[in-house]
């Protein structure tokens, strides 16, 4: 008897083998000001190249939440089934980012914020302060990452695998679960 594609591994349903359109946004009062350079932006568009996504679209935004939110209406409809953000997701004032996602998500995915706040404590302890996050808005899922580069990086990897069933999920195309 011989073992189907599925029992081998190698079985590739829709979620799998499909193309991701990614959205990127930095969020940051300075890079957006032209204050310093966006780090964050640029190492997460080199991840997401490296793991075969396409980068649709990129954008530096002051953290504002109505500035946050156009963008994400904005990548949305230019076809982007995956919008990553960095920054904006710690405890100071003018950090707003999970605020402006959940104001207007379908629905909130908190495993992602869990497994990337439990692997980061196992590289530094301040990484309970962080408020990354996932959620579904419109057809789209969309990751809140933290600002720092090395963070932001660290914190996609951790929840790679999960992220094209997700995108599959949220477009509505049929996946093997």
């Amino acid at each position: 008897m011989t073992a189907t594609a599925k029992e081998r591994g190698t079985h590739r349903d829709a979620a799998t083998s499909m193309q991701i359109q990614v959205g990127i946004i930095t969020i940051s009062d300075r890079a957006s000001a032209g204050d310093y350079d966006d780090l964050g932006g640029p190492a997460l568009k080199e991840v997401a190249q490296n793991i075969g996504w396409h980068v649709l679209a990129e954008a530096i935004v002051p953290d504002e939440m109505g500035r946050i939110q156009e963008t994400i209406r904005s990548f949305s409809t230019q076809g982007c089934g995956l919008i990553l953000t960095t920054g904006g997701t710690g405890i100071g004032p003018r950090d707003v980012t999970p605020e402006a996602i959940r104001a207007m998500m379908r629905v909130e995915l908190p495993g992602f914020g869990e497994v990337m706040r439990a692997e980061s404590m196992k590289i530094t302890a301040n990484a309970i302060l962080s408020r990354n996050l996932a959620a579904v808005i419109d057809h789209v899922l969309v990751i809140a990452l933290p600002g720092k580069p090395t963070g932001a990086v660290e914190c996609l990897r951790f929840v790679q695998g999960a992220i094209p069933h997700g995108v599959a999920v949220a477009q509505g195309t049929p996946t093997s679960c």
